[in-house]
């Protein structure tokens, strides 16, 4: 009888639970509410609240809009959507995540301190996250995203170091190991560690998941960089891991040969998801 399991530290992390919740409780009181971008990175779970009522806009769109109700998700915005919401008269139900939102003000602070340094943040370009940290520099911020990046900052200029929340503490400790041993002497180069343990501790966790497994499924948005990450981290330790969206994209060919599955996934992944693909093998084997 083949085995399968559901990785019991995967799915929703606090600040994502949290947007969730908010969302479900005024579109519960009957509310109209819109979302600036995907509440989460997960196409199956945004279906199910754009079921529910919810509608996602973008920023263009926030600009048109005026006397409405808009929810902020998880990942944050810069001070320029606060200024476009007071002046639309919108009203903000904001959900920034508390890891991120101390991440903002912290950036600010470092910024407003000290304007002749290099403010750096190891990231994804044009992640709806650091879009939010650039926002507190007035735009002046230096996103790295690999040490190729990191090469190209002024090593005779002061550097405050900060990450993505969502980033490999690994390639963080990397690219501060790098800036050491080429900052010039008596360069001021600090670096703050600003990853969320609750995503941090996750890498281990579903590293020891995926290697008790013979076949490993991965179920995440693929617009989710904590997902990519994740997944790696599976295919690490296993190469028999598969990434997918939903129950739909499983080949029951990946589990032939196997006498026990596991199923992940990201911070942005709900659980019922991970049970509905659970629910779909169990049925067809």
């Amino acid at each position: 009888m083949r085995q399968v399991e559901i990785d019991g530290s995967s799915g929703f992390c606090f600040g994502v639970t949290t947007a969730i919740r908010k969302a479900e409780e005024e579109l519960a009181a009957g509310k109209q509410l819109f979302c600036l971008g995907d509440i989460v990175h997960n196409g199956m779970e945004c279906e199910r609240l754009h079921r529910m009522g919810l509608a996602t806009i973008n920023h263009e769109q926030l600009a048109r809009l005026s006397h409405a109700k808009v929810l902020l998700r998880a990942h944050g915005e810069p001070p320029a959507t606060y200024q476009v919401a007071e002046r639309n008269d919108i009203d903000i139900v904001d959900a920034t995540c508390p890891v991120v939102l101390q991440l903002q003000r912290r950036i600010k602070k470092s910024y407003v301190e000290n304007p002749e340094a290099q403010i750096v943040i190891f990231g994804k370009n044009g992640h709806a996250e650091v879009l939010g940290l650039v926002g507190q520099t007035e735009g002046k911020a230096i996103v790295v995203e690999n040490l190729v990046d990191v090469k190209r900052l002024d090593f005779h200029r002061d550097i405050f170091l900060y990450s993505q929340t969502t980033k490999s503490l690994d390639e963080f400790e990397s690219i501060i190991e790098y800036i050491r041993q080429h900052v010039a002497p008596g360069v001021n180069f600090r670096s703050f560690d600003t990853i969320c343990r609750q995503v941090a501790n996750r890498m281990g966790n579903i590293r020891e998941f995926a290697s008790k497994h013979d076949v490993v499924l991965f179920v995440s948005g693929r617009k989710s960089s904590n997902g990519r990450v994740l997944f790696n981290a599976c295919v690490d330790v296993n190469p028999n891991s598969y990434h997918i969206e939903s129950a739909s994209e499983i080949d029951l060919h990946w589990l032939d040969n196997a006498d026990t599955i596991g199923i992940c996934g990201a911070t942005s992944t709900p659980k019922w998801l991970m049970e509905e693909c659970r629910d779909y093998i169990l049925f067809k084997i």
